[in-house]
């Protein structure tokens, strides 16, 4: 017989106990765990951190960027504060104006939104920005002084707290803007991209582990020194790359040369070095500063400054050390071959035969062709020719072969297509 009974009686009754099958079942997929995994994204971004400078991060949509600055906090033990900057009025971080009791005595106090004050109160944490290519320009314009100055209305956040941003390129952000000048200038841009290996490992339950790189406190004065050798030496020879606006809209709102742009590069130079992070890791991080072409030039000036001294070589040829990096080796042995050439004499031209040699027992061969073939040119009539010269005569002559080989390849394959 059936029986009516109230619907109240029905849900007091009847719990859900899917539900909390549900619920037992999304923290088994939540439970993951992390391993020291090298990533050199990753190591860029803790090492930015780590010197306490802006980041964004720039990737299309769904790639882990968000997740990266979660784990990110999580490792580094960080309370992580998300702020949407598309979905904010510029008051929100500019702050909202308070009119107290007297306004004419008191004046009219800027009050903070919420997220600062529970950053300030708990002294640290990660401040994430997120969805920044969509922020229009005047939130980019009110961020400028949260960015640089650390300030929001009339309070300062702690030095305990780092900001990260993370933005999608214009083409993929959902009405998406350009970066404004000063804005993108205050970053250190990092190219996020996903790492098959990574993800599927991940997807497996085990990602990894973002940790603050360690400094060598002995490195310290070191580091700090060579980064502004490295930084002052190229600006002094190339004093256009101080400042250099970019052309065009989209440029400028990456990452350009600016006397900010440097500063932050000298700093990540100095703790990259202090650190021992790889040649890949410090790239990311030039580049992400003052743009690919200055930071290119930057890398290379790097390379020069560990070249040992064309005149050191020359006086002490047995015990000469050359670097074992090919391009390296090329550059150290084209700038002995530039020093005989700039103060040539018998001596100094025998000298640099026998380094050519060392190079041709240590090495490629191929690397001491063209500073064999330079350094033959500067033979003078009473220079009787060295018996070193004979150990690099063959490998001169195979490399000509060669290049004469690959003419007559190159002028058959131009008359065919014709």
């Amino acid at each position: 017989m059936l029986t009516n009974t109230p619907s109240s009686a029905l849900t007091d009754s009847a719990p859900t106990p899917q539900l909390a099958v549900a619920e037992t079942l999304m923290s088994l997929l939540r439970d993951t765990t992390t391993e020291p995994r090298p990533d050199t994204q990753l190591e860029a971004l803790t090492l930015a951190v780590s010197a306490d400078l802006p980041v964004l991060l720039w990737g299309e949509p769904g790639i882990g960027k968000t997740a990266a600055l979660t784990q990110l906090a999580a490792s580094l033990d960080l309370p992580l504060t998300t702020v949407i900057a598309s979905v904010h009025e510029p008051s929100d971080f500019s702050g909202l104006p308070i009119v107290g009791d007297d306004p004419a005595e008191q004046g009219v106090p800027m009050a903070p939104p919420d997220w600062a004050v529970r950053l300030v109160r708990a002294g640290r944490g990660l401040l994430f920005l997120d969805e920044l290519s969509t922020a229009p320009p005047a939130v980019q314009a009110a961020l400028l002084r949260l960015v640089l100055e650390r300030r929001i209305g009339a309070l300062q956040l702690p030095p305990g707290v780092r900001i990260v941003a993370a933005a999608n390129p214009r083409s993929s952000a959902a009405d998406g803007w350009e970066l404004s000048p000063p804005l993108a200038n205050r970053f250190v841009h990092l190219q996020w991209a996903h790492d098959h290996e990574v993800v599927v490992r991940g997807l497996a339950g085990t990602w990894p582990r973002a940790t603050l790189p360690r400094l060598d406190p002995e490195k310290l004065p070191e580091a700090v020194d060579f980064a502004r050798r490295a930084v002052c030496g190229l600006l002094s020879a190339r004093p256009t790359l101080v400042h250099r606006l970019p052309t065009t809209e989209t440029r400028r709102g990456g990452p350009w040369p600016s006397p900010r742009s440097w500063d932050m590069t000298l700093s990540l130079i100095a703790f990259a070095t202090a650190a021992g992070s790889s040649r890949e890791v410090l790239s990311l991080l030039v580049r992400g500063t003052v743009g690919d072409g200055p930071g290119l030039e930057l890398l290379a000036s790097l390379d020069r400054m560990d070249l040992p001294d064309p005149e050191d070589l020359l006086a002490d040829p047995e015990s000469a050390v050359l670097p074992e990096r090919g391009d390296l080796r090329q550059a150290a042995l084209d700038g002995v071959v530039a020093a005989v050439r700039t103060r040539p004499d018998r001596a100094r031209w025998d000298t640099a035969w026998a380094l050519l040699v060392r190079a041709l027992e240590t090495g490629a061969p191929d690397l001491v062709v063209v500073p064999a073939t330079t350094l033959a040119s500067l033979r003078q009539e009473d220079w009787d020719v060295p018996a070193a010269i004979e150990h690099l005569a063959g490998v001169v002559s195979l490399s000509q072969r060669a290049d004469r080989a690959a003419d007559r390849v190159a002028r058959v394959g131009a008359k065919a297509g014709r």
